[in-house]
């Protein structure tokens, strides 16, 4: 318990860090970091790292994509996917008898959906000069605090198991209670934002506040699933030791694969500050 407690506070003060210096180099190159890792855990727990002339790009392009966002190479990226799908099935081709076309494919699916559904972190952080870290924040905590929440719920409350093939210990009563937490938790947060920490006179709306964070929930559980499911059947308990307590990087940013795409669609479509 120790060690988990202060593997978190060290990921806290990280966090913290990168968020004040959000307007430097800095959040690019975590978001950088942290794709290339997910990429590189997922292809190891499918035992598809090992073709390196096809998991190297894989992971060089989920690092570059968010690298060159702000650049005018972006424009560029179609190049970047099509040199990636070249590389990928001059290998199958290369390694025919080893590769299976089940394993070209997750490295397929891993390298364009874990850039892309994690590049919206920098996309939320852009909407808005004045409030874009925010959300950003609030995205975040769409993943993270929907599971805590559902965690103490369940704890107290569990009686009825949600998923017991894919994850025993989640229930139907900590999912609710994840989902009415985080929306909670979202109104809170934007009502102490709007009123005392914000230096403008900005509107919040409440409702559509509280419904992006129970959304959030769900899509967080379903991630959170989809990841548990894929650890199962690869028959790996972590997808990492990076972060002692927690396993990899991808154990503590499998929900955020899911969230912060639909955080990112709910924001860009209505407006939470007026």
């Amino acid at each position: 318990m120790k060690v988990r407690i202060l593997s978190a506070a060290v990921a806290i003060v990280i966090a913290v860090i990168v968020f004040i210096l959000h307007n430097t180099i800095l959040l690019p190159i975590t978001v950088a970091f942290v794709i290339g890792m997910m990429i590189f855990e997922l292809l190891r727990a499918a035992s598809c790292v090992k073709f390196y002339s096809a998991s190297i790009p894989a992971i060089a392009y989920g690092v570059l994509i968010p690298l060159i966002y702000a650049t005018k190479l972006y424009e560029y990226k179609l190049v970047f996917q099509i040199a990636l799908i070249f590389a990928l099935f001059i290998t199958f081709i290369s390694k025919h008898e080893v590769l299976k076309y089940e394993q070209v494919t997750f490295i397929a699916a891993v390298s364009f959906i874990v850039p892309e559904a994690m590049l919206t972190a920098l996309k939320t952080e852009a909407l808005d000069d004045k409030h874009g870290i925010v959300l950003l924040i609030l995205g975040l905590c769409g993943a993270w605090i929907a599971d805590s929440g559902a965690y103490f719920a369940g704890t107290f409350f569990g009686k009825h198991k949600l998923c017991p093939t894919i994850s025993p210990k989640k229930t139907v009563e900590g999912l609710v209670g994840g989902i009415i937490i985080t929306g909670i938790v979202f109104v809170a947060f934007n009502f102490v934002y709007a009123n005392y920490i914000s230096d403008e006179n900005i509107k919040v709306n409440y409702i559509i506040t509280a419904v992006t964070g129970m959304i959030c929930a769900v899509i967080g559980t379903i991630g959170d699933l989809s990841a548990s499911l894929i650890k199962r059947q690869c028959g790996i308990k972590d997808y990492g030791k990076i972060m002692p307590g927690h396993g990899g990087i991808m154990d503590r940013f499998d929900s955020v694969l899911f969230v912060m795409p639909t955080f990112y669609a709910f924001v860009s479509a209505g407006d939470f500050y007026k």
